[in-house]
């Protein structure tokens, strides 16, 4: 996505305040121009239970098994039930996952120098370079980050309007399945990959090996999240992480600040 980068002096009048309008306009009429009209509510058994969760908390981990100290699984979140409570979490720990092996795999290549062999934008500018992933990041540019964080954020309202075409994953979508892009297919006529088998090689698949592929998934996820976290905090603070002191170099920025220059919400 950074290769694309905007040239800075071809875009003088955009501020930052102009560019988060601009996108925060762009993308809720976006989701306004493909949510799907409202449909009936789905049959309960489309719905996951606690002892679904328990079922699923074994086969992922046999020695751990269920594990649930906060009674997240019991709550009723937003009035929503518990049922769609446990279709959010679902969600939200296979995202954070999924996000998080991103995360892990793009430490390690930008870590390492890893890039695109030609220049960054139109104007012939370099990669920008650091001592650490983290500093990288915060050397780049304003624009392309702006770039990712679209991108990003329009994918996460595809989730959230089901594509057109699916419910909410808090009212029977199968947790984890990101809608496909048929809708946007057919309206603005231009073919667009799927991001889940793009070229539909899964389709004989049995659910059986879906099943044990999503509960690998799952614990590839927790994993990451693990890892990624790793990285950050021996980072930041020293030895804090012991397998990896001497591995990780020092960071002084701040990782939970993605934009170096202004904060979003002020």
């Amino acid at each position: 996505t950074a290769a694309f980068q905007a040239p800075p002096r071809k875009l003088p009048y955009l501020n930052n305040k102009t560019m988060k309008l601009a996108i925060l306009s762009t993308l809720l009429a976006a989701t306004a121009a493909f949510q799907a009209p409202a449909a009936p509510k789905p049959s309960m058994a489309l719905h996951e239970t606690v002892a679904d969760l328990k079922v699923l908390a074994e086969k992922a981990n046999p020695i751990v098994k269920f594990y649930d100290p906060m009674n997240l699984s019991d709550g009723d979140f937003y009035d929503w039930g518990n049922e769609a409570t446990i279709g959010w979490l679902r969600q939200a720990e296979i995202k954070h996952g999924r996000v998080a092996m991103f995360a892990f795999v793009g430490y390690i290549v930008h870590a390492n120098g890893i890039h695109w062999p030609w220049p960054m934008n139109l104007e012939g500018g370099q990669w920008p370079t650091g001592n650490s992933a983290p500093e990288i990041w915060d050397n780049m540019g304003t624009a392309p980050k702006w770039q990712i964080f679209a991108v990003i954020s329009a994918l996460e309202l595809w989730d959230e309007c089901g594509g057109g075409m699916l419910p909410h994953y808090t009212q029977g979508r199968k947790p984890g399945q990101y809608p496909p892009f048929d809708v946007l297919r057919e309206t603005i006529g231009h073919p667009i990959f799927n991001l889940y088998d793009p070229f539909n090689l899964a389709k004989n698949m049995s659910e059986e090996k879906k099943a044990n592929r999503l509960v690998a998934e799952i614990n590839n996820g927790r994993l990451a999240m693990l890892g990624i976290f790793g990285f950050l905090s021996e980072g930041k603070i020293e030895g804090s992480v012991p397998v990896l002191k001497g591995v990780i170099p020092h960071y002084d920025g701040e990782v939970m600040q993605p934009f170096t220059d202004f904060s979003y919400f002020n």
